[in-house]
């Protein structure tokens, strides 16, 4: 009988044993599947706001008659602490219908919003108006990109002085009138996983439409 005892007794501290290296090999998995969504959700992220930037341009074709205007292309980058924005008109509009008229051009841009859900938990949002209105900086549908930021920073390459800057705003005489930058440098910071570190994400992107459309406007 002592024997049986013993023998249930050891084979109960072996179960408690296997138990306890499955359940940390589980965590350890768990916790290694959720630092790859992180870092494959940071590197999307930055990818189409590089995607988006790539296309980004002014237009100059507005009608004489100021109340016949019904867009308006514009390029504004504000700093906002921790969490910058910008605002931009681009060639970054997909049609998902099949021969749907609509144009590719759009009002793009990048900011970041507290979760309604979640306390203390910011996230970096995409916002897409199309057609493009007047008004350059509201409107459209705006959609999460990148959960629980920690940082977004944004900097600009002003190709007249050759120095980086914090802000711009194509739309203010005393700002950069009618003009993109010649680069932007893109810094997102994810929180990381549990205690874990954050996730830094840095990249430089130069925008190739420096010169404002101005197709069939008389020089």
């Amino acid at each position: 009988m002592i024997e049986v005892v013993v023998a249930i007794g050891i084979l109960a501290m072996v179960g408690v044993l296997i138990h306890g290296t499955i359940d940390s090999l589980s965590r350890g998995k768990k916790g290694e599947g959720l630092r790859a969504e992180r870092v494959h959700e940071g590197r999307e992220a930055l990818q189409r706001i590089v995607r988006d930037l790539s296309s980004a341009y002014i237009s100059m074709h507005v009608p004489t008659i100021q109340a016949l205007q019904t867009e308006k292309t514009a390029f504004v980058g504000r700093r906002g602490g921790q969490f910058d924005r910008i605002d931009f008109a681009s060639f970054a509009h997909r049609r998902t219908d099949r021969d749907a008229h609509e144009s590719d051009q759009a009002e793009v841009g990048y900011f970041v919003v507290a979760d309604p859900d979640v306390p203390d938990k910011m996230d970096l949002v995409r916002r897409e108006q199309t057609p493009i209105d007047i008004e350059p900086l509201k409107g459209g549908i705006s959609d999460v990109v990148a959960e629980d930021l920690d940082s977004f920073e944004l900097r600009y390459l002003d190709p007249l002085t050759g120095q980086w800057g914090e802000t711009w705003d194509s739309t203010q005489v005393t700002g950069q009138p009618n003009r993109i930058p010649l680069a932007v440098r893109i810094k997102i910071v994810l929180k990381g996983v549990g205690n874990g570190s954050p996730y830094s994400y840095t990249t430089k992107i130069f925008l190739p439409i420096q010169q404002p459309l101005s197709f069939g406007i008389p020089k």
